[in-house]
Formats: C-alpha cells, sequence, structure tokens
C-alpha cells in the first residue's frame, strides 16, 4: 500500500509539473477588413477567457501611420501588434482610447511613449484613478484630450470625436472616419442587450438614451457601426439600441414608482419587439437604474 501511495504521488507530482511546463494558449484576433485603409480585430465578445481579448479595435491606416482606436486587454499587445502588421508595414502612430475600461486600454504602454494617445478628457481624469496607470506608467495617459468635438487629421485620413454625455461612462467617444463612413461606438453601443453602466466612472443609464439620441441626431452619412463587443452593424442597429435603452429605463422608472422590487421589475421587462436581443444583462441594468434613481 505504501508503495501504490507512493507512486501516487510521484504521479501527481509529475502531472503538476507538465502542466506547469505547458505554454499557454496562443492568443489569435480574427481581423475583418471594413474598407482598403480600415480593419477591425475582433475576438471581442465576452464570455471565453481564453479568447476575449477585449473590445473591437480599429485599425485605421492614413499616410502618417496607423491610428488604433483602443487597444484591448493587457496581455494581448503582441497578438494586436502581429494582426495590424499582416495589413500594413506603417508604424503606429496614434491611439484613441474610447473610455477608461481595461479591456479598452489595456496596451497602451506596449506600444510606447512616442505614440500620441488621445481621448475625451473625462476618460482620462477616469484613467488616472487606474492602477495601470500609476507611477511611471502614467506616461501612458492621453496626451491630447478634448471636451466636445476634436477633428484630427484632413481630408480622406480625417478623423472626428465626438462626446454627448454620459452613458457607459462620463467620457465615452464616438469616433467617425468621415471618408469610409464608418463609426465606432465603443461601449456605448457594446451589444444587443442591457447596457452596461459603470457609475464608479461617471455613468449613467438614466442618461445613456439622450445621450445616444444626440449621437444620432448629430453623426449623419454613416453605413457602418463597429460596436463596442459585437459583429459589424448599420445604423439602423444603433438606433434600435437608443429605443431600447429609452424603453428599458422608462418602464424601470414605472416599476420602482409602483413599488416594485428590482426582480420584479427585470422580470417584467421583455425583449419581444427587439429581434436578436438577450436578457443576460436586464437585471444588472435594472438594479443600476433603481440605484441611480434613488439618488
Amino acid at each position: 500500500m505504501k508503495r501504490i501511495a507512493f507512486l501516487g504521488l510521484l504521479l501527481a507530482a509529475g502531472s503538476a509539473s507538465m502542466a506547469a511546463q505547458t505554454p499557454a494558449a496562443p492568443k489569435v484576433i480574427d481581423i475583418v477588413k471594413l474598407k482598403d485603409t480600415l480593419y477591425v480585430l475582433t475576438s471581442s465578445t465576452p464570455g471565453n477567457a481564453a479568447t476575449f481579448s477585449g473590445g473591437n479595435v480599429a485599425v485605421f491606416i492614413t499616410d502618417g501611420g496607423v491610428t488604433l482606436v483602443d487597444t484591448k486587454l493587457a496581455g494581448w499587445g503582441q497578438a494586436v501588434l502581429d494582426k495590424v502588421k499582416s495589413v500594413t508595414d506603417k508604424p503606429i502612430t496614434r491611439i484613441i482610447n474610447t473610455h477608461t475600461h481595461g479591456d479598452h486600454t489595456g496596451n497602451n504602454g506596449f506600444f510606447g511613449a512616442n505614440v500620441e494617445i488621445v481621448a475625451q478628457e473625462n476618460t482620462k481624469t477616469n484613467m488616472q484613478k487606474m492602477d495601470a496607470f500609476k507611477g511611471d506608467n502614467a506616461k501612458f495617459l492621453p496626451k491630447t484630450t478634448y471636451q466636445d468635438k476634436l477633428t484630427l487629421g484632413s481630408g480622406k485620413d480625417k478623423i472626428d470625436l465626438y462626446y454627448f454625455g454620459a452613458g457607459h461612462t462620463n467620457g465615452d467617444t464616438f469616433v467617425v472616419f468621415p471618408a469610409l463612413r464608418v463609426l465606432h461606438t465603443g461601449d456605448m453601443f457594446a451589444w444587443k442587450d442591457a447596457p452596461f453602466c459603470d457609475r464608479n466612472n461617471g455613468g449613467s443609464c438614466v442618461s445613456l438614451p439622450p445621450t445616444l439620441a444626440k449621437a444620432i441626431a448629430n453623426i449623419k452619412n454613416i453605413d457602418t457601426v463597429i460596436p463596442g463587443h459585437s459583429p459589424m452593424m448599420v445604423p439602423k442597429d444603433l438606433q434600435e439600441f437608443q429605443r431600447f435603452t429609452a424603453d428599458l429605463v422608462a418602464q424601470t422608472r414605472a416599476a420602482m414608482t409602483a413599488g416594485k422590487s428590482v426582480d420584479e421589475a427585470a422580470a417584467a421587462f421583455k425583449v419581444d419587439k427587439y429581434p436578436g436581443y438577450k436578457t443576460e444583462r436586464v437585471k444588472a441594468a435594472v438594479q443600476a437604474i433603481y440605484d441611480e434613481l434613488k439618488k
């Protein structure tokens, strides 16, 4: 029996050693071509920790270099760079962060201190609170900020940045490539489900519908929408999401006024008139709205 136990220990130790030596699975990011000068790095749908790389990243190839919109989760920088190199030899010269979250800002530092980093001013403030940008890493915070609108470049290389108010956070940027008729929404429109409103970073589910309405009213001539964490969409999808969030807030407000619990309000909210929509995040959003309305 002692010999069997000893052999068992050896086998267990050997298995642990082999597991420790097993290399991590390669970091694979898919790439989608939208235009000759615009690509999207996907693998961005949450759920599988092994394959989820962070939010959709736009790769815009200009005469002066490559602009990235967001930089995915920390640790995915080399995978991002490899995909960029697969479509262009030009260097990455600019990063636009749509908002503060680590799955959109995680590799700012990977691309070096000489890259121009741009964000809405509230996003820079939010990023300054993150451990990832403390100490020496503060040099990877945005150097270029704006309040309501900023235009970068001109002609076919032009990029327009817009801020319309609170929603997912209090500093979300809508990125427009006018010559290509493409809009990158970041997580202001992440998926066909209830939104995540990060109240710790100034987010507001109550403000989200009017903020989205402003974006829709002011951003014209768009054919393609790059959402935060979903396959490519079109303007009517963004318009539908705005209506969805408005219904969610209105019905949640009514349920709260009627004295219903969060569970009751969430259960009562139906997505039948929104084909393809899920309800996985509805309860969390209803809770956020209740918390916000109580203030």
